[in-house]
């Protein structure tokens, strides 16, 4: 299939500089475009691959107008990545479409659950007792939802997703565990989507909650009654352990651990691999990776870090034995 730069443009805006009728043949970044394809510039540190690159066209800021036109074809919008995001989305809906049946066959869904007429329900899914599906939300392959668990409108969720497993509840007993039984479910919110092979587990008492907007990686871990804010989005290998609640517009980059019962603020970021082990109540940017060195020189810092204890109370020590002298005549 191909589309025309007017036409992307007469549906989406953008300011097009070059050849309304040059037909674009397929999206790419910067570095592999060919001259039938679109890309975009999102980030200034960039732009010696656009001065390099063979797009037929780019999708770039008005900061970017003069570089881009001294190279070819362009469209400039104030938002480069998400002209660009739009643009997936328009070439999406003008692929192709086969119409798959609203339930597949081989889909398990329990009498007394509920699913929209609009929603779509892919191959081995199962749906159990008392679940709630909402109007047009996509569950693809091999997707679980459990009892009881609801999931909103306009929401994606990919394959092997586990809605509503038993959270993590265990009391000890005499050398044993005993299990405390799982009685709340999850909540899922409206155009939430939710990558492959992540878990959210049901709360103990009390629901799991995903708010609106809320947009999940693979490979995460949700534990039991945690919130989760609207529009929070995190990224691959997340583990938020249970009673957790992330406020709204946060973000959580890979393999980023929230530790059970914390709090975060809205607007809050995490960095990738940082572990959170206090609640953060001020937006901004917060980062707990110790960097990456050579082996050797690893073990020399890991091994002084564990001395940083002993060092403070020296410190400390000495500052009162001076402060003591000062004050004596």
């Amino acid at each position: 299939m191909a589309l025309k730069l007017g036409s992307i443009v007469a549906v989406l805006g953008g300011e097009l500089q070059g050849d309304a009728d040059l037909l674009i043949e397929g999206l790419a970044p910067l570095e592999t475009a060919s001259a039938r394809q679109l890309s975009f510039l999102s980030h200034p540190k960039y732009q010696s691959q656009l001065l390099h690159s063979k797009a037929g066209c780019v999708i770039v800021s008005p900061q970017m107008r003069a570089l881009a036109l001294a190279r070819g074809a362009c469209i400039m919008s104030e938002q480069p990545y998400l002209y660009f995001a739009r643009v997936t989305q328009l070439w999406k809906k003008s692929l192709p479409q086969t119409v798959p049946p609203s339930i597949h066959p081989s889909a398990v869904i329990d009498p007394q659950a509920l699913v929209h007429p609009s929603a779509r329900i892919g191959a081995l899914c199962v749906i159990e007792r008392g679940a709630r599906i909402g109007a047009d939300s996509v569950l693809k392959s091999r997707v679980t939802v459990a009892e009881n668990c609801v999931i909103g409108e306009r929401c994606i969720v990919h394959s092997g997703v586990v809605i509503g497993a038993d959270g993590f509840g265990f009391a000890p007993n005499e050398g044993r565990w005993e299990k405390i039984e799982q009685l709340g479910a999850v909540s899922i919110g409206n155009d939430v989507e939710i990558g492959a092979n992540t878990c959210i587990d049901r709360g103990a008492l009390q629901d799991t909650v995903i708010e609106d907007g809320v947009k999940l990686d693979n490979l995460i871990q949700i534990g039991h009654n945690v919130h989760v804010g609207r529009h929070t989005a995190m990224a691959g290998c997340v583990g938020v352990a249970g009673s957790a609640t992330i406020g709204a517009h946060c973000t959580l980059g890979g393999g980023a651990i929230v530790l059970g019962h914390l709090t975060l603020a809205d607007e809050v970021n995490i960095s990738a691999a940082t572990v959170v082990t206090r609640s953060i109540h001020r937006p901004g940017h917060y980062s707990g990776v110790f960097p990456i060195d050579d082996n050797a020189a690893w073990e020399k810092n890991a091994a002084t870090l564990k001395q940083l204890h002993r060092l403070r109370e020296r410190i400390r020590e000495l500052e009162g034995k001076f402060a003591a002298q000062e004050k004596s005549p």
